[in-house]
């Protein structure tokens, strides 16, 4: 078994990152993607061509941590790289990490992350051959991929019809409906105007969701529990949608209360190859966005985990679909699993698949994307033990779950030190969290070889974890994977509003935490008032403290030898005494 620092010293002696880093934090950050798994290198399963054709240099049309992502396995293959960056981005970590960088515009994302002719520019004058469009902003525009296509620029993503037709919401449904796929029973029709929609969701039957056709990461969707909820929702989602996509239809279809988010990971390159690589369960979200992810998911069983990835591999097929995409499920407590969407492009969790497959996704996608054609069969993609992340964020969870902050990072200690941490980000210590843009200081992720050893990585990676000069959602994240719906596997996606229906609370502490809590502070209190007794090996006594009995809490406290045996309410607590 190779140890950590062994692999380090590895690494830092491989030359293509040697060679790349101007700068030492930069290093240390290539390192913490590549020195993390100790049995074994983390990508053990990532399959190609020895010799086989490249791309020179790559531009990522992106920024922040799936700008850094995309780097490191480019620095690792030895490919040069592009970042393009806004002023408010010029000094951000993903800037200094690569070989080259063309400032696009000002800080709004429409006069730079989203000029799709100010990164083509930037693609013509750096002579990058291919765009990597990350995820958001740019990655799932159906018009931008045609330009690049236009332009004879490779798009590492699936091509611009796919994009088109698995974006639009209504034509997806019915694809999928047609390569027999289940759906959420809905109305697959254009919704006209808000009375068309009152008297579709009355046969439909309600509660209803109501979403953007076009629409994504939570925009543009509402749930209607009632006719006056269609009423009161419609206008609103509509307005929404028009903002951020463009586009003002919408879909109707019953909501699924109750149910688990799971999605299928699938892979396909251009000559009609497809196979997935398992599930993510994504369950734990707020305002319809992800905070939790891990792969795989407990509530699968082996038969239902088959015919779910069946059909995302058979929905991908139908479409033609010739990269990496993520197939996403509503799943019942009955395993019953019904279709959302198909999401053409990297998954912000994509990482948790490659811990348990061993698969580089990101390397794969750029093979895709040169022409090569896929090396595994499916039975070559294990189930190698478990992963989980957490999207460590600048906002404070004590105000709907997660207010967005901004400000400067003053300190930020990655727990890299932990066997089984992985960081994917995109900030440093004095990286400015922007309120242009996402405000997602990392992505921790933390593997091991069931689930239990991921999550007490994961709990000792995140009180580890030193950020300051922001707030960050830490105390929510902490908090959720030691709660006991968690750690049971019983959750979905309304597990936050059921399991904090006031909120998320400051010193949210259970009965035992609380007695443990209690029984340590006795001890402490006791061992100074006997400090100067002399007390005679097997003395017991009863101590009463006035100070905890204040708090309403029954006590009493006994020293036998070196331990003291509390009884706090009707709990026994035995702590040892140095």
């Amino acid at each position: 078994m190779l140890s950590v620092q062994k692999v380090r010293q590895q690494i830092q002696r491989n030359w293509v990152v040697q060679s790349f880093c101007r700068h030492e934090s930069v290093c240390s950050h290539l390192l913490a993607f590549f020195s993390l798994r100790t049995a074994k290198e983390f990508y053990f399963n990532d399959k190609f061509v020895t010799g086989e054709s490249r791309f020179e240099k790559i531009l990522i049309a992106n920024r922040g941590d799936v700008a850094c992502r995309v780097i490191a396995t480019c620095r690792r293959l030895g490919i040069k790289t592009v970042a393009v960056y806004s002023v408010a981005d010029a000094g951000s970590r993903f800037v200094h990490m690569a070989d080259e960088a063309v400032c696009l515009g000002p800080a709004p994302v429409a006069m730079s992350y989203l000029s799709m002719d100010a990164i083509i520019n930037a693609v013509k004058i750096t002579g990058a051959q291919a765009v990597h469009p990350g995820y958001g902003f740019l990655s799932e525009n159906s018009v931008f991929a045609k330009k690049l296509e236009d332009n004879g620029i490779a798009f590492l993503g699936p091509n611009s019809r796919v994009i088109r037709t698995m974006g639009d919401k209504i034509a997806s449904k019915r694809i999928a409906t047609k390569a027999g796929v289940n759906c959420i029973p809905g109305y697959d029709g254009v919704v006209n105007d808000l009375g068309e929609a009152v008297r579709i969701a009355n046969t439909i039957g309600f509660p209803i969701m109501m979403k953007a056709s076009a629409g994504g990461g939570g925009k543009g969707m509402r749930i209607a529990w009632d006719e006056k909820g269609i009423i009161e929702g419609y206008q609103l989602s509509r307005r929404e949608a028009i903002a951020n996509f463009g586009d003002n239809r919408m879909l109707l279809e019953r909501f699924m209360d109750k149910s688990r988010h799971i999605e299928i990971q699938v892979l396909c390159d251009k000559y009609g190859n497809a196979i997935h690589l398992n599930e993510r369960e994504c369950s734990i979200q707020r305002r319809n966005q992800k905070i939790i992810e891990e792969a795989p998911s407990v509530f699968l069983d082996s038969n239902t985990r088959r015919a779910m990835c069946e059909q995302a591999v058979n929905l991908a097929r139908a479409v033609g679909y010739d990269s990496v995409g993520t197939v996403e499920f509503l799943v019942d407590e009955k395993r019953n699993f019904y279709f959302i969407e198909m999401n053409t492009r990297l998954q912000v969790e994509h990482a948790v698949t490659e811990c348990i497959t061993g698969i580089d996704i990101v390397h794969q996608m750029i093979r895709i994307g040169k022409g090569h054609k896929l090396l595994y069969k499916q039975e070559d993609v294990p189930i190698d033990g478990w992963g989980i992340e957490c999207r460590v964020y600048a906002e404070d969870p004590y105000i709907a779950f997660g207010q967005p902050s901004s400000g400067r990072l003053t300190s930020c200690i990655e727990p890299l030190h932990i066997d089984g941490v992985r960081c994917d980000s995109g900030t440093m210590e004095g990286s400015e969290i922007s309120s242009f843009y996402d405000s997602m200081i990392c992505k921790l992720i933390t593997f091991g070889d069931n689930r239990q050893e991921a999550l007490d990585t994961m709990i000792r990676a995140l009180d580890s974890f030193v950020i300051r000069g922001v707030t960050s959602n830490i105390p929510l994240l902490r908090n959720i994977l030691t709660e006991k719906r968690f750690i049971s596997g019983s959750m979905t996606t309304s597990y936050l509003s059921e399991t904090y229906p006031e909120g998320f609370r400051r010193n949210m502490l259970s009965k035992q935490e609380v007695s443990r809590l209690v029984a340590v502070g006795a001890s402490v209190s006791v061992k100074a008032a006997l400090r100067n007794r002399t007390l005679v090996p097997g003395d017991t006594g009863l101590v009463v403290l006035n100070l905890v009995q204040a708090s309403n809490v029954p006590l009493s406290v006994h020293l036998i030898f070196v331990f003291f045996v509390l009884l706090v309410g009707s709990s026994k607590v035995l702590l040892t005494s140095s």
